[in-house]
């Protein structure tokens, strides 16, 4: 999708770190922005920023985890900026535990959050995104959903599945005129989920690296500006090893332990005292 400029985007997951970042990066392109999160007072702050870049943006307060939240949240939004034509997938949770330590409660609001929340948002603004004869739905998955670390297994399940529902939805719409792409960041300082682990005195290594909210946004202008299938933006030169996962993936599960990303996130885990 080349022409953003006039045209309205949904950012979920926008009080924040990489959400920001790429709400920022759609205003500099002309889009009209409705930024999304649960926080209601820190997005009006940042559709005030919007609006200061020259472009039209409203802020939608959801909370994803609540299903019933998402058509208020789609009306709301066409109902301020006009029908949606770029919807960014962003908002996303994770837990760092020991898989049978996880509740049933807590399995479920990952998979709604990560997952439906994302899939129910794409199913409503498709067809008017078709009937239109334009349209792009971007998909923030992870690294870890291209190779699944210990310790993050609801969280790299649900990133998984987004890797898969974006080549199906491509598949499917192939000669549309509205595409689909899913961008995988691997660890991203400064903010969000890894900043955290900073703060705990957990961070990566070389050969895992990191990313920055800067990069990963500008991965994602140029997946709907380029219709690209998938972007990787992790900071190091991981492609090899995920191409050697699909190969070789015994060979791989070997070697990862040596990498450092098990006891990354087994770190990670024991901080939060969900380890065993």
């Amino acid at each position: 999708m080349e022409n953003l400029r006039g045209r309205t985007a949904l950012v979920t997951g926008a009080s924040g770190g990489l959400g920001v970042h790429i709400a920022r990066g759609l205003a500099r392109e002309g889009m009209n922005v409705v930024v999304s999160a649960r926080r209601e007072d820190v997005l009006a702050g940042v559709a005030d920023e919007l609006r200061a870049l020259g472009v039209e943006a409203l802020a939608v307060a959801a909370d994803l985890s609540d299903l019933s939240q998402l058509d208020p949240l789609i009306e709301r939004s066409e109902a301020g900026l006009g029908p949606i034509d770029v919807l960014v997938n962003n908002a996303g949770v994770e837990i760092a535990a020991a898989f049978t330590s996880i509740t049933r409660e807590e399995l479920s609001a990952v998979v709604d959050v990560n997952l439906t929340a994302p899939l129910l948002l794409t199913h409503r603004l498709v067809p008017g995104m078709l009937s239109r004869g334009r349209g792009h739905v971007v998909f923030i998955s992870s690294v870890a959903g291209k190779l699944g670390p210990p310790y993050q297994a609801p969280y790299a399940a649900t990133k998984a599945a987004l890797v898969g529902l974006t080549q199906s939805l491509r598949a499917e719409y192939r000669d549309a005129p509205v595409g689909f792409s899913v961008v995988c960041p691997g660890f991203i300082g400064g903010e969000g989920m890894y900043q955290r682990m900073v703060e705990q005195g957990i961070r990566s290594n070389r050969v895992m690296g990191e990313t920055s909210t800067e990069k990963v946004a500008a991965a994602v202008l140029d997946a709907i500006r380029r219709d690209r299938p998938e972007a990787i933006e992790t900071g190091a030169p991981l492609r090899p090893i995920l191409a050697l996962s699909q190969l070789a993936p015994a060979l791989v599960e070997r070697l990862t332990p040596y990498v450092g990303v098990d006891e990354i996130f087994r770190r990670v885990a024991a901080s939060r005292g969900r380890d065993v």
